[in-house]
């Protein structure tokens, strides 16, 4: 076990009650300290699965990390720089990471700790990855302005395309289909065709840069999140990926940028929820519907929140620049509820 020890947590946070009264309490509850799985700031969490996460930091190393039993599994390192994103191949042990040393690397988690295969081909440091629905293609971005699709077996680029000012802050791939969803530091957000990567849409450009991008399971629906500073920006922004491709919702409340955003299981309340997480230390639970927010938690000396991830049913994983990772509970006992259980 990688367990150190219990610690008193005090943590504070708002309850939206049922009447629409807004509580402000404070929690103090025994939170696990798990070993550290970085030494540094962490940049990105992501789940590989139900049990296991991967994550990646300043320390510029990839960290497999059991978060139930509170074990690191295996440490990964072949960056130069810092780790900026994560993702990984559904229903598999492999993964890749990207680095602000311009590469790209492929890991196995069921094999060794050296790169199973890198993809070279970015001029500045990549913010981007997607992997397509089969598997078979990896889109990268950048802040060169550059997209680039790969193909995973054979670790060449297929298609390259380029816009000016397009600094590319994050990119999902739909399910089910052959788009790409991207955000850009232009403030747009755009979505991609794979089929000769062509711009297919661009959603109407907001008022901040757009930070992070995520997409339902179903693939009707997308979020976005905004830069910005006192509650100007900062909010997350819902959209229609079907005919439409209207604004649907927007959700205010965060005083800083918002960093990360994920749809949340449906069995975990009644209406469709989401979630947030802000560099003003705060994660935050909506009602994707109506834009009311249900829950908010602070990470008090976590520093800036910088990634977050679904764990499994009711866990969330929520990486930060002070304190490690953060795992997050879903709760019922008085009305919808997020606890911090465990840190590492």
């Amino acid at each position: 076990m990688g367990k150190l020890q219990s610690k008193l947590k005090h943590s504070t946070y708002k309850y939206s009650r049922p009447d629409g009264i807004i509580e402000e309490r404070t929690q103090t509850r025994a939170c696990l300290e798990y070993s550290p799985a970085h030494m540094d700031s962490v940049s990105v969490v992501a789940a590989l699965n139900s049990d296991l996460c991967v994550s990646g930091g300043k320390d510029k190393t990839v960290v497999a990390y059991n978060w139930k039993s509170g074990n690191v599994v295996k440490r990964f390192r072949g960056h130069e720089r810092e780790i900026t994103k994560i993702v990984c191949i559904p229903r598999s042990s492999r993964f890749f990471s990207a680095s602000r040393d311009r590469t790209v690397t492929m890991w196995d988690l069921r094999g060794p700790s050296q790169p199973r295969q890198q993809f070279s081909g970015h001029a500045m440091v990549v913010t981007g990855l997607a992997v397509s629905p089969d598997s078979s293609q990896l889109c990268t971005g950048s802040r060169d302005n550059t997209l680039l699709l790969w193909d995973i077996g054979t670790g060449r680029c297929a298609e390259r395309a380029s816009i000016s000012r397009n600094l590319v802050t994050h990119l999902c791939w739909v399910p089910h289909e052959p788009y790409v969803l991207q955000t850009s530091e232009d403030k747009t957000i755009r979505l991609w065709d794979s089929r000769g990567l062509q711009v297919a849409h661009i959603f109407p450009a907001k008022q901040h840069i757009q930070t992070y991008c995520e997409v339902s399971e179903d693939g009707h629906k997308c979020i976005s999140c905004s830069s910005g500073f006192g509650g100007e920006g900062c909010e997350a922004t819902l959209w229609d990926l079907r005919q439409t491709r209207n604004r649907i919702c927007e959700y205010k409340g965060h005083f800083q940028t918002v960093a990360s955003c994920v749809f949340l299981p449906r069995a975990l309340a009644s209406m469709p929820i989401i979630a947030t997480s802000s560099h003003d230390c705060k994660v935050k639970i909506w009602n994707q519907d109506t834009g009311a927010c249900l829950f908010t938690l602070s990470l008090d000396g976590s520093g800036p929140l910088t990634s977050l991830a679904v764990g499994d049913t009711v866990s969330l994983l929520c990486a930060s620049f002070s304190r490690g990772i953060h795992l997050l509970r879903v709760e019922h006992s008085r009305g919808l509820e997020l606890r911090e259980v465990a840190a590492f």
